[in-house]
């Protein structure tokens, strides 16, 4: 049976947090807030739950785009490659925030991404997401539960995300009413960036 746990952002309790978190070190998947739409996720170093998320989203694993979220900028040079400063003070100035960005990978990524080029990076304005991933210790992944068939409720409303999800996944999160508008996804592996959908994050910071 899933768990169905009320945490609230502004004092996340930690013995809540650690529920959530045993739960993904076992391998589970949970449905967690982010500053943007609801995040289906799991420990990005588990390579069956990863297999899993993705037979959820009926996308091929080598062929899925999830995101990582990470708590701050200091364990990036684990997952991506060297960036240089004007890259580095422009992550500095977006998060936390709404952004997911397209930043070369590095070697020692999980050898599910191996032969990945680039990875996301997201690091959200949320205390519990934040929360879960430094009691974790290392990045959980991401992927929304944003389905653009679904009635809105169902992945804005924690209730509803629960009746729907209850039988695929081992844990939602109750982290308050969820927002509608996804990250906005900009690359910054080429010369210039690049703003590849436009979301909740301004492009103004670029």
């Amino acid at each position: 049976m899933a768990f169905f746990i009320k945490i609230y952002k502004d004092n996340p309790n930690p013995i809540e947090i650690k529920k959530a978190v045993d739960v993904l070190k076992k391998g589970g998947l949970i449905i967690y807030p982010t500053d943007t739409v609801y995040g289906l996720g799991c420990d990005f170093t588990n390579t069956k739950a990863i297999e899993k998320i993705a037979r959820i989203k009926g996308v091929k694993l080598e062929k899925a785009n999830f995101s990582f979220i990470c708590n701050d900028l200091s364990h990036l040079s684990d997952y991506v490659k060297q960036i240089d400063t004007p890259t580095y003070k422009l992550l500095k100035r977006a998060l936390p925030g709404p952004y997911t960005f397209i930043l070369p990978g590095s070697k020692s990524l999980p050898k599910v991404f191996k032969k990945k080029k680039t990875v996301g990076i997201r690091i959200p304005d949320n205390s519990i997401a934040l929360a879960i991933v430094e009691e974790l210790g290392n990045p959980i992944i991401s992927t929304s539960i944003h389905d653009e068939d679904d009635v809105l409720e169902y992945t804005t409303d924690p209730e509803l995300i629960f009746e729907k999800w209850q039988h695929l996944v081992d844990g939602v999160i109750d982290g308050g009413f969820g927002d509608n508008h996804a990250s906005t996804i900009i690359d910054l592996t080429e010369a210039e960036p690049i703003v590849i959908r436009e979301g909740k994050g301004s492009v103004e910071i670029l």
